[in-house]
């Protein structure tokens, strides 16, 4: 199987190239030339199966230049040495009402763990394979947990650095504590005066700028992602969605060849596309439903066919999803046209005045998979209340957006709701929901009030960072974004 850019430069990659890679010379996103499809037979296999071996069936379909014994070892690196407190990886806790998948049980509370331990063994493995010598250095923006789990992951990995950008006061203050106590010799951390767009829009640019980029390989770095921009980011949450519907095979909730829907709280359109992916390759999948806060340019895009990010940016309790330009929705538009020309030129105009409209057709085409709805604050507030009153079980408030998506629905059989943090991340948010005082209260003091209620304790990773140092305190406005690159990398090589 090969690669191509969703712009289309007749670039031809294989996997271990692309996940190097990251981005396509002509700014687009790789994705593959051909879909793998899988049967029925296929998918009833995986019940028996752990997560990990799970896991190499449904990667080995897209990482054909890896060998199976290196995409073994890749996932029992990944997914092993209990890193995960859970031994099933990615449980499906089965409540009344619904079943909620749960992601967030690996070591940095967030469901980008179930990538972002994968992708620096994959990269790694894809370097040796490739013969690349340069050093690679591995740039990512987030608005959230992203930043910590790719630190996480990617620290003391041979042959990589890697930089973080996060938005100055635009993450919760125990997802800054994660990312600025952060040790390991090849690792930085840097918040940029401005939201997570000004973050992702300033990577962005510097790996665009071929000038700039031409400097840095006569250092002999290279750049590459661990935002879901790169494949080897993407391709692992595909694995969960399938592991999803054998476990609810073997619950008995539901026959093979049943239907199922999954409630995707989302950003930057990753974690909802790679359903898409499987939905495509031949899992039974009826909707996927994107939801959205306040921020809702997705939901709107949804519901339109127009993208329109001119508008105004709110700070709000479920920070990760706070983002108005959504990279992987170019992806999608990649799949449903197969035109690459008419993706390059709708990019081309949201760059140059934040807007595009796909027209009739092609909306008709993405509404026959996905719907879309948002929740406020307050509504998602309400969420985190009524749940923990009914279930006494306690989302965090990207998975309360979900939540309140799923109430909405016409159809509420076989749905599953995709929980992708902790509570303990958004105590704050969390504590204030359940109408609790926390006035005058640490972070410390939140987890452990929220311990009292939570039928999880607190996540051993959380609850080191009280004795943690902080180690990164750098701050910089957008435009010095690439300076910063600059002497990270050149401070790193002397």
């Amino acid at each position: 199987m090969k690669y191509i850019s969703t712009r289309g430069n007749n670039q031809k990659l294989s996997s271990a190239e692309a996940i190097i890679k990251g981005l396509a010379d002509d700014g687009g996103l790789f994705v593959p030339d051909s879909m793998p499809h899988v049967d029925m037979a296929f998918i009833e296999g995986l019940q028996r199966l752990s997560y990990q071996e799970r896991a190499v069936k449904v990667l080995s379909l897209f990482l054909t230049d890896y060998t199976q014994e290196e995409i073994e070892g890749c996932v029992s690196r990944a997914y092993g040495n209990g890193k995960f407190d859970d031994d099933a990886i990615a449980p499906v806790n089965f409540l009344k009402d619904v079943s909620v998948l749960e992601l967030w049980h690996g070591p940095t509370s967030a469901f980008k763990d179930m990538a972002l331990q994968l992708l620096p063994q994959l990269l790694s493995t894809a370097l040796k394979k490739t013969g690349e010598k340069n050093e690679v250095l591995i740039l990512v923006a987030t608005s959230g947990d992203t930043g910590k789990a790719a630190l996480e992951g990617f620290k003391d990995v041979e042959q990589t650095k890697i930089m973080v950008f996060y938005p100055d006061n635009g993450v919760s203050r125990i997802q800054r504590l994660q990312m600025v106590t952060q040790l390991g010799s090849n690792v930085n951390v840097t918040a940029v005066k401005g939201n997570f767009d000004d973050a992702q829009s300033g990577v962005k640019a510097i790996f665009s700028d071929s000038k700039f980029n031409a400097q840095l390989n006569e250092k002999g770095i290279s750049l590459s992602s661990a935002n879901s921009i790169n494949w080897g980011r993407l391709v692992p949450q595909i694995v969960y969605y399938f592991s999803t519907y054998a476990d609810i095979l073997n619950k008995g909730c539901i026959k093979a060849g049943d239907k199922i829907s999954f409630v995707v709280p989302t950003g930057n359109f990753g974690d909802i596309l790679a359903g898409y992916y499987a939905m495509s390759m031949g899992l039974p999948v009826k909707k996927l439903i994107c939801a959205s806060n306040t921020n809702n340019v997705l939901t709107d895009f949804l519901n339109t066919g127009v993208y329109d990010r001119n508008r105004d940016f709110f700070k709000t309790i479920s920070p990760s999803m706070d983002i108005l330009i959504s990279s992987n929705l170019e992806r999608l538009l990649y799949h449903v046209t197969g035109d690459a020309a008419k993706v390059a030129g709708w990019m081309k105009e949201l760059a140059e005045t934040g807007k595009y409209d796909v027209g009739a057709e092609v909306l008709s085409k993405i509404k026959e998979v996905f719907s879309a709805d948002w929740s406020d604050d307050e509504a998602t507030k309400g969420m985190i209340k009524k749940e923990y009153d009914m279930e006494k079980y306690i989302p965090d408030p990207h998975t309360a957006v979900a939540w309140n998506a799923f109430y909405k629905l016409d159809d509420q059989k076989n749905v599953v709701i995709v929980s992708t943090a902790s509570p303990y991340k958004f105590n704050e948010s969390v504590l204030t929901a359940l109408g609790q005082d926390i006035d005058g209260k640490d972070e410390f003091q939140l987890l452990d009030e929220l311990s009292k209620l939570n039928s999880f304790g607190i996540p051993a990773g959380l609850a080191k960072l009280k004795m943690a140092k902080i180690s990164h305190e750098n701050t910089v406005e957008k435009g010095e974004m690439p300076k910063s690159v600059l002497q990270f990398a050149e401070n790193k090589k002397k």
